[in-house]
């Protein structure tokens, strides 16, 4: 065979014929290598073939070949590694240890064959036989990969789910069943994931689309899950698709933007209207008022009765429109808090001097301790004020005989001192089914068509938001047939010392 003959064996050969030296840098590289591996011949000259088609794990296997050509003059393997492009390849090779007349070792000749699709069908062949029963009855579909990222089994599921026929999907890079704009970062992911094998579960937030044969795209779920097999790593996915959540998820959140924007517009229209509305009701309460003075003349017993029922029911009505407003206004953020030093003995006379006529009016007691005058926290006094005769309100309301209370107590502590507002009663007490719904909106112990005590059931749940707009907590402790007590619980003011 002369010279020429041989070189054109080495440049029409459709394997890759690769030669090296000693350590492993390229002396040649025939067309069949820059098939095989994506290199032009001129890209290798001189460059080690373990950084041009090497694997992250390859360097103990490459020593170990090099070792064997130089002790035994020939080897044949297989082998993962690496095209230019970055996907990986199958490769079947052999190596044969090049030496002169005089046994000097002048290179390291190689012949290496691409066997991606052989090695897809071994590893077919291995999953049908032992998991195609378990795979197939999974309600999710299951495609799983080897380590060049090739198909070696879907489920029917699957195939259904993207539209191919049965065993269409074999041989085929798991790339063909993404968007075409996801394919290329796709393949660096996937090798990067076989260089670290983990488990990834179902539903970790990730936004991933499937593409269909026909090239149409939907949203889906997918797990990861490493398989160690005889004939090497595989990766099992299963696949959901998501189009029905998806479309769920997107109106339930239409929806509820327009429920937000709704209420919104809602709170912002009440918190807006509050002159509006209070301004007649305060001129109903204020005309019966002078009426029932008598200023603009004498009334007969019946004029004074239906008068008396006018003023109480527009003060009733007031009250509910009072508290609907308030509401608005916490939710719509319209409230503004200005904390400032308040004496606590001052709000609580002045609550109590507003309020006790109402209790004496049902033959209560409405008693007072201030532990000293000159107590003070650092609050909003008009949110204190509310909060206390919400309290007090609820209290009277629901006590039929004994008393009611306010008493304020001082609790010193390593970090700062409190002090709690305690507003008790002698009344029923509360079921300890009812102690969960105490401070929820619009809601009532006594929820019946004839339940005996009126109003919004709002008390409870405005003061515990406005508790939380001022940094206060609200508490509370109760016995069946021995009364309540409702705990207001402030930051003590400490008035600065200076040196």
């Amino acid at each position: 065979m002369n010279a020429d003959f041989a070189a054109l064996l080495f440049r029409e050969s459709p394997d890759a014929l690769i030669a090296t030296d000693t350590e492993g840098r390229v002396l040649y590289w025939s067309p069949g290598a820059e098939t095989l591996f994506g290199y032009a011949s001129e890209e290798t000259a001189g460059r080690r073939l373990s950084d041009l088609v090497g694997v992250t794990d390859s360097a103990g296997k490459d020593q170990f070949v090099r070792r064997e050509l130089l002790e035994q003059g020939s080897i044949s393997y297989e082998s993962l590694r690496h095209h230019k492009d970055g996907s990986l390849i199958y490769v079947a090779a052999t190596g044969k240890a090049i030496r002169a007349g005089d046994g000097r070792l002048e290179c390291l000749l190689f012949a290496k064959k691409d066997v991606t699709r052989m090695k897809v069908i071994r590893d077919a062949k291995l999953v049908d036989a032992r998991f195609r029963e378990l795979l197939e009855s999974m309600p999710d579909g299951i495609v799983m990969v080897n380590l060049t990222g090739r198909i070696v089994f879907s489920n029917a599921q699957a195939d259904a789910l993207f539209g191919y026929d049965r065993g269409e999907l074999r041989g085929q890079p798991i790339e063909t069943l993404l968007p075409e704009r996801f394919r290329a970062a796709h393949v660096g992911h996937r090798v990067n994931y076989f260089n670290q094998l983990r488990t990834r579960a179902m539903g970790m937030g990730l936004d991933l689309h499937g593409r269909r044969k026909d090239g149409s795209e939907f949203p889906v779920e997918i797990s990861l899950s490493p398989l160690e097999t005889e004939e090497g790593t595989l990766v099992s996915s299963a696949i959901r698709d998501m189009t029905e959540r998806k479309r769920f998820e997107r109106t339930l959140r239409e929806q509820n933007i327009a429920l937000e924007q709704a209420s919104l517009a809602k709170d912002t229209f009440l918190a807006s209207m509050s002159h509006e509305l209070r301004t007649p009701l305060n001129a109903i309460i204020g005309f019966t008022g002078t009426l029932l003075m008598r200023l603009p003349g004498a009334l007969n017993p019946e004029q004074d009765k239906q008068l008396t029922t006018i003023e109480s029911s527009a003060r009733h009505l007031l009250s509910l429109i009072n508290d609907l407003l308030d509401l608005a206004k916490i939710e719509s953020g319209k409230v503004e808090i200005n904390p400032r030093p308040t004496f606590c003995g001052a709000v609580i006379e002045e609550v109590a001097s507003a309020l006790r006529p109402l209790a004496e009016g049902k033959g209560l007691r409405f008693e007072i301790a201030i532990c000293r005058e000159d107590l003070q926290v650092c609050v909003d006094q008009r949110a204190f004020s509310q909060i206390l005769i919400n309290l007090c309100n609820n209290a009277i309301k629901f006590t039929g005989e004994g008393r009611v209370g306010i008493a304020c107590v001082e609790h010193h502590g390593h970090d700062q001192d409190e002090v709690e507002i305690q507003v008790s009663d002698s009344g029923a007490g509360i079921q300890p089914e009812d102690q969960a719904r105490l401070f929820q909106a619009f809601t009532q112990l006594d929820a019946s068509t004839t339940r005996r005590h009126e109003g919004t059931g709002l008390g409870l749940y405005l003061s515990r938001k406005l508790a939380d707009l001022i940094g206060a907590r609200i508490g509370f402790h109760t016995e069946p047939g021995q009364g309540s007590t409702f705990t207001l619980t402030l930051r003590e003011y400490q008035p600065w010392q200076g040196s």
